[in-house]
């Protein structure tokens, strides 16, 4: 991508080209026996910090740290040793950009020479183009001061030097200090460019043409050779339902905008907010109805922070190009354990035995209290969920039985039985473990609960509308269920601050949990870390690797390649119109990988770097595309 000639960038280092303060770094190593290291490291944050805000001359704060770091020049090969792995990281990503203009690319630094040409030479940028202060060592090469003849010593020398330059364009600077903006101030720079990557200035930012999270946004800006096709920094992410601060973290470390919500949101709530965001991190409560998806312009992914999707709207997701992706596995074990010990529970009427004791109530009686070992135990649903139950129940001394609509291999000496109505009939417990699919409304209804056992235990913690509710509680009230635990509603609040309304409350030998049978701090964090590696993976390279409703692809990232992505209604012929467009701008392709489903294609191609910017318009005109990107 050509550079227009008159276009020049002059880059800041300390805390821009690197993530650190390179006079930090070298206290750290000059102080490392020190006793008072700590304390001396903190003055000259302090100062250094203080010398950024424009609130000391930089004489002063250059002078003031040296005076503290009492460093020698046998500690500079280690300082460049560790400053080439504090690059920032959207310049180590970036490199392409300093390769393919060397002469358009200066730094200007109020640090030192002897150890920011070292770092920036790998990147291509020319020793001649570094413009920074030089020690003055004594005769044991103690550094004792500086050159105080340098214009980079001097207050407002970065604008000085930049007019000594006398650089024939436009002047785009990079930096996050006031030094840096003052060569915006002085009339010489087009533009000034916060530069908050590694550290955010209020008063710098204040004074910005332009807040840049990182290199990328600016490189984005400029229309430049950059690694990402569309910068990170300006993905909005959206996060309901009080996601694990893991997920939250990840997310943000990974550059994205994130804005926390700490409930649900309703339908037009959600509507409206919707609008400008990328992608989506929700639980169980909200919805991604129809409706939502038609103000959903910009949504690249909606992520379920949960097992279950049946709160989104898959297919609608699929027609606008929209992955989804969840946790299958990631709460497993803590919906087994909470099941197990609701059995338990029931089994013993403990329930009703807690409720007298806080009534101050003693009855000490082994009426309609019973161990669970040689029950028999009905799982309807043997998923994941399901199957790891049956191992651990029959551990228990359970007998156990299973019902699934597809075929599933028992595990242990689980029974399989051929019909639900089988399974009930022989249960001393029902548990339900089954997905929230439209045809499961009322799975457990007059006809089920009939056919159950007198006195069964029961429990739900799948979904909320797989059983009857206003059935399920007669059959508590007469008798028939002799024990239930639900975690699971038709209707649930939307945050904490909510009444929970149910028909069940107040029943006896009834526990009522809140939607937490993955609730667990294990689960979270489970969860919280899976779902976003699987979006960010998506973003990043177009992998679909366990995604919900889209065709499952995986592949390897090529360094030297732009990746294209084109997702498109799948009938015959799309992948020779994408190869024939390509043929026609004669575009090198180095990998090409197809996948379909019923409904659509998914295509990703790999090409050469050189190719026309036509050939992205093409590939969008064909008719049956859904969606089209380019990754890198």
């Amino acid at each position: 991508m050509p550079l227009p000639v008159s276009k020049y960038f002059v880059i800041d280092f300390d805390s821009t080209f690197t993530r650190v303060e390179a006079l930090d770094v070298l206290g750290e190593i000059s102080l490392d026996k020190n006793p008072h290291k700590e304390r001396i490291l903190q003055e000259i944050k302090d100062i250094t910090d203080d010398g950024m805000d424009g609130g000391m001359s930089l004489k002063e704060s250059i002078e003031a740290r040296l005076k503290l770091l009492k460093a020698n020049k046998g500690h500079l090969p280690e300082l460049v040793d560790r400053l080439k792995g504090k690059v920032s990281e959207s310049f180590m990503r970036n490199r392409v950009f300093f390769d393919s203009y060397p002469e358009k690319v200066y730094i200007l630094s109020n640090g030192f020479k002897e150890f920011i040409v070292p770092i920036v030479e790998e990147y291509g940028i020319k020793p001649s183009n570094v413009h920074a202060n030089t020690f003055r060592f004594d005769d044991e090469n103690n550094i004792i001061g500086f050159d105080e003849e340098s214009l980079m010593s001097t207050n407002n020398g970065k604008a000085e030097q930049v007019k000594a330059l006398g650089l024939d364009g436009d002047v785009m600077v990079i930096g996050d200090g006031y030094t840096d903006y003052e060569i915006k101030k002085a009339g010489l720079a087009k533009k000034f460019f916060a530069f908050t990557e590694n550290v955010s200035r209020e008063k710098v930012m204040e004074n910005a043409d332009h807040v840049a999270r990182d290199l990328d946004e600016i490189l984005y800006v400029n229309q430049m050779e950059r690694a990402f096709s569309y910068p990170k920094s300006r993905i909005k992410v959206l996060l309901l339902e009080n996601i694990h601060e893991n997920g939250v973290k990840l997310l943000k470390d990974e550059g994205y905008q994130v804005e926390i919500h700490q409930g649900g949101m309703d339908e037009d709530e959600l509507a409206n907010r919707i609008k400008d965001v990328s992608i989506i991190g929700i639980r169980s409560k909200t919805q991604i109805t129809p409706k939502v998806l038609e103000n959903a312009n910009r949504l690249l992914a909606v992520g379920a922070f949960c097992i279950g999707t049946n709160q989104i709207d898959l297919q609608g997701c699929l027609e606008k190009g929209i992955a989804v992706f969840n946790a299958p596995f990631s709460n497993t074990r803590s919906v087994v354990e909470l099941a197990i010990g609701e059995i338990i529970f029931l089994i013993r009427n403990l329930p009703d035995k807690i409720k007298q004791m806080h009534d101050g109530r003693w009855d000490k009686s082994a009426i309609n209290s019973f161990e669970i070992r040689g029950k028999k135990l009905g799982i309807i649903g043997y998923g994941n969920i399901g199957a790891q139950l049956s191992v651990i129940a029959e551990s228990l001394g359970l007998q156990v039985y299973y019902f699934d609509v597809e075929e599933r291999l028992g595990l242990g000496n689980a029974t399989k039985c051929n019909t639900l109505n089988e399974l009930l009939k022989v249960s001393d417990i029902v548990t339900l473990h089954v997905d929230g699919r439209p045809e499961n409304k009322n799975l457990i209804g007059k006809k089920e609960f009939d056919a159950m056992k007198e006195g069964v235990i029961f429990l739900n913690l799948s979904r909320g509308h797989v059983v009857d509710i206003p059935i399920l509680h007669e059959n508590i009230v007469k008798g028939k269920i002799r024990g239930v635990a639900i975690d699971v509603y038709p209707e649930e609040p939307k945050s904490n601050n909510d009444e929970f309304m149910s028909a069940l409350r107040t029943l006896p030998n009834t526990i009522l949990t809140p939607h937490i049978g993955g609730s667990t701090l294990e689960a979270q964090e489970n969860i919280a870390e899976f779902v976003p590696g699987k979006i960010m993976d998506y973003i990043n390279t177009g992998s679909t690797n366990l995604s919900v409703n889209f065709p499952n692809l995986q592949l390897p990232t090529f360094q030297e390649a732009h990746r294209f992505i084109h997702l498109h209604h799948n009938v015959p012929g799309i992948i020779a119109k994408i190869n024939n467009i390509l043929a026609d701008h004669s575009i090198n392709v180095l990998g090409q990988y197809l996948k379909t489903n019923e409904s659509i294609g998914y295509v990703i191609t790999d090409i050469n770097k050189e190719y026309s910017k036509e050939v992205m318009k093409d590939l969008k005109k064909i008719p049956e595309t859904i969606r089209f990107r380019v990754l890198y």
